[in-house]
């Protein structure tokens, strides 16, 4: 397990790193513990978490996952061997994230409620990584599509500038080290740094989903995260499973995620089946493993700094470690673009 320093920080995080919203849902507390203690003992130091987590986001379960990841810092004793991230949620109608029921918005007293809440749940004095989950502003969210950002009136937004002022207080009052963005567009890292040169704390990285069936990250974040030391802590790597193949022609077997949730819809779009049968016979052809195949191809990025994986069981979360074992050569590079080329980009 190689690692790789997270933007300018000096922090080095493993290049494969835990996401953990099963757990509180699809895994309990002992399984997520297991999953933690398999992926420390692989070389894992990068935990993320959120305080939307479990997924998907339910008022009964709303922290859930910050619990277990606390509970196993406390029995195992090791905040000092990990890099915790987590994230505040961005703008939202669900109203069981602050009292009252009051909309959620990324203002500075709300922030420091979450903050708060999250710090408690980890039980830590402070993260390493504190994380915008997605913008206060309205953007194209999760693969919605359309250009939702015309059809809101900007001075309804809070400032970036504002949001990142009081992360730059936390980060002097040692609650968090380092900030980062998810989901974001680039211009709101543009934004982002533009605000780092007038004294507001400097964005470490972005958190945004990248997989074989969603490059669009390169087509402007990759150069920000390459020239400005910003790089993409990428999620989704096996497109929530889609790429695995089990949900070709509208299958459904029996516990995976879609499922049971019905939440698939980003990876339920024209085109999608077709790129992920190109996908799994150029691995059959070559002797790989699909699933590790997907998965290093994200790693092997350089404008990755972590990829984010997850499971529900110890045999997945084997089966997609392996895949630090798995090259990306020049020629198996070149395939993949072939197919990305008659295929690109069907589930952005």
């Amino acid at each position: 397990m190689q690692q790789r320093e997270l933007g300018r920080t000096g922090i080095m995080v493993s290049e494969i790193c835990l996401g953990t919203m099963t757990f509180g849902q699809q895994n309990t507390e002992a399984e997520g513990h297991a999953q933690l203690d398999l992926a420390l003992d692989r070389g894992i130091n990068f935990i993320d978490t959120a305080e939307l987590y479990s997924i998907p986001p339910k008022a009964e379960t709303y922290g859930a996952t910050e619990r277990i990841v606390g509970s196993w810092l406390k029995q195992r004793g090791s905040r000092n061997k990990v890099i915790l991230a987590t994230k505040v949620v961005g703008r939202s109608i669900m109203d069981w994230f602050r009292p009252n029921g009051e909309e959620t918005r990324l203002t500075p007293r709300q922030i420091r409620y979450a903050l708060e809440g999250s710090l408690r749940r980890l039980g830590t004095e402070y993260v390493d990584l504190y994380q915008l989950h997605w913008p206060d502003r309205r953007v194209n969210l999760f693969g919605e599509g359309g250009t939702t950002w015309s059809r809101t009136d900007s001075r309804d937004e809070v400032p970036l500038e504002e949001t990142l002022g009081v992360l730059g207080d936390l980060v002097n009052e040692g609650k968090i080290r380092h900030v980062g963005l998810s989901n974001e567009t680039p211009w709101g890292v543009a934004k982002s740094l533009e605000a780092a040169r007038q004294g507001a704390p400097r964005v470490a990285s972005i958190q945004n989903a990248y997989n074989l069936i969603n490059r669009t990250f390169e087509w402007g974040l990759a150069e920000f995260a390459q020239r400005e030391q910003v790089g993409l802590l990428a999620y989704s790597p096996l497109a929530q499973g889609y790429l695995t193949g089990k949900y070709l022609d509208g299958a459904r077997p029996a516990g995976a995620r879609t499922t049971l949730f019905n939440r698939g819809q980003r990876y339920q779009k024209p085109g999608v089946d077709d790129a992920i049968r190109a996908y799994l016979a150029l691995a059959k052809d070559t002797g790989l493993n699909a699933v590790q195949m997907a998965v290093a191809f994200v790693t092997s990025r350089p404008f990755v700094t972590s990829n984010i994986i997850g499971a529900t069981s110890i045999a997945q979360l084997e089966e997609i470690l392996d895949s630090v074992n798995v090259a990306i050569t020049p020629e198996l590079e070149t395939r993949i673009n072939v197919i990305h080329q008659v295929h690109s980009n069907p589930a952005p």
